[in-house]
């Protein structure tokens, strides 16, 4: 039986934050060590050895300093235990990471790399790994400059597949072209096949209500809790990378739609950002938005932060957004709770207090999505047949029905009903002669 594939992990920790890493918020760095060791982890590679390296000024062909480089080279020299990989805890070029590779003659992955890696294991439907496999070719299009000497030499003959005197690394590269464009059809195949499927969703008008957040702060393990589904749960990062749609009851009787996502992270690559748009941008379409927050992490603020720059990519204005709801989760696992909140709360929208774990506040969060909801109901009366059973039927499906009178002796049936502008014109459209009038 083969052992446990073993890693060791390189943390840059940088004087002066470079500017495209220039945030709000600064991340914990004890929070970024257990994160980087739970990637690790989430492929099955054992962490044994965890390095921190100061750089003051990034060195464009190795990123670490060259005295960081001989010093870790002297290190993987000297161990035992060698490990398989090397990773860095930040985003490589193609140059810096074949450096590494030729300084310490190991193999060396970046944080990138490491997290396509685990969206690589972890997807299951076929649009999941479409958008994996195309974000990853795209991701290994660009080093392909750190290829082995083999690149290099020249492919002669005069096959139609590219003339004489062109290179292996020119082949892989349009090999490469080559099935992007091919997975980038197929993609758009998928996609068009779920638009039409949303399309008839919307036709039988449920309100959608979509769980985000960033990754491990229990968006499954709430959307299980909520819906009573069996979805992959584990205290990992991304534990879940395919949309999950599950129909659920509100106290009012109304039904909806809950809708579980990827979870982000930060410094998600661009890749990723890029391919699992379509797959993030059903968000935008949601009428509700719960934002789930790990109110245990000591990252809380920074997590956000990720969180919101993630949806601003996607258009949406996170302070401004009527649709969005805070899930301050896992309060089960802080001291003292209303000191928390008072301490870290910073968000001018509705917010609500839970445990997905215990279920306490559940009750609370789905009164709360049906008061979001009914902003945009209004009451309406209806006079309809009792024999119209497919009237009633609808009603009690996509409506919350508050009150039933008889009227002309058991013949005429007066219905006060709460429902969307959108789900009444529905109804108008299939049973015209059963509108009576609005309240």
């Amino acid at each position: 039986m083969n052992s446990q594939p073993r890693c060791w992990i390189i943390h840059p920790v940088f004087r002066k934050t470079p500017k495209n890493l220039q945030r709000d918020f600064e991340r914990d760095l004890q929070s970024e060590i257990a994160e980087a060791q739970s990637l690790a982890k989430a492929i099955n590679l054992k962490t044994t050895a965890f390095e921190t390296s100061t750089v003051y000024n990034i060195t464009p062909s190795t990123l670490l300093g060259k005295g960081a480089c001989d010093s870790f080279r002297e290190k993987l020299d000297a161990t035992d235990e060698k490990p398989d990989v090397v990773i860095i805890n930040f985003a490589l070029s193609p140059v810096q990471q074949r450096n590494l590779e030729k300084t310490w003659g190991i193999k060396v992955i970046d944080r990138t790399g490491l997290i396509l890696e685990i969206f690589g294991a972890r997807a299951q439907t076929r649009e999941g790994k479409i958008q994996v496999e195309l974000a990853a070719l795209q991701y290994q299009r660009s080093r392909l400059v750190k290829s082995w000497t083999h690149l290099e030499r020249q492919r002669g003959g005069g096959g139609f597949m590219g003339g004489p005197g062109e290179t292996q690394l020119e082949i892989d590269r349009r090999m490469i072209d080559d099935r992007i464009a091919r997975l980038k059809l197929q993609l758009h195949e998928v996609k068009r096949t779920r638009d039409l499927a949303r399309h008839k969703r919307e036709r039988v008008p449920f309100p959608v209500v979509a769980l985000v957040g960033y990754t491990n702060a229990g968006k499954s393990t709430l959307f299980n809790s909520l819906t009573k589904a069996n979805v992959l749960a584990e205290d990992m990062v991304f534990a879940t990378l395919d949309p999950t749609l599950r129909q659920l009851k509100l106290p009012s009787g109304r039904m909806i739609i809950l809708s579980d996502t990827v979870g982000f992270i930060a410094n998600l690559p661009t890749q990723l950002v890029a391919a699992f748009r379509a797959t993030l941008e059903q968000v935008l379409d949601a009428d509700v938005i719960l934002h789930v927050r790990d109110v245990a992490s000591d990252d809380l603020e920074a997590q956000r932060e990720d969180v919101m720059n993630v949806l601003a990519e996607l258009g949406l204005d996170y302070h401004t957004d009527p649709r969005i709801v805070e899930v301050w989760n896992k309060m089960d696992a802080i001291s003292n709770p209303d000191h928390h909140i008072t301490r870290h709360r910073d968000f001018n929208g509705s917010y609500i207090a839970i445990s997905a774990l215990s279920g306490d506040g559940l009750d609370r969060l789905l009164t709360l999505i049906d008061e979001k909801l009914s902003v945009h109901h209004k009451d309406y009366i209806f006079k309809i047949s009792p024999e119209n059973g497919k009237a009633l039927a609808w009603l009690h499906r996509h409506a919350h029905v508050k009150k039933m009178t008889e009227l002309q002796y058991g013949t005429v049936l007066k219905i006060t009903a709460r429902m969307e502008e959108s789900a009444a014109a529905r109804f108008e459209k299939l049973f015209k002669k059963e509108l009576d009038g609005v309240v």
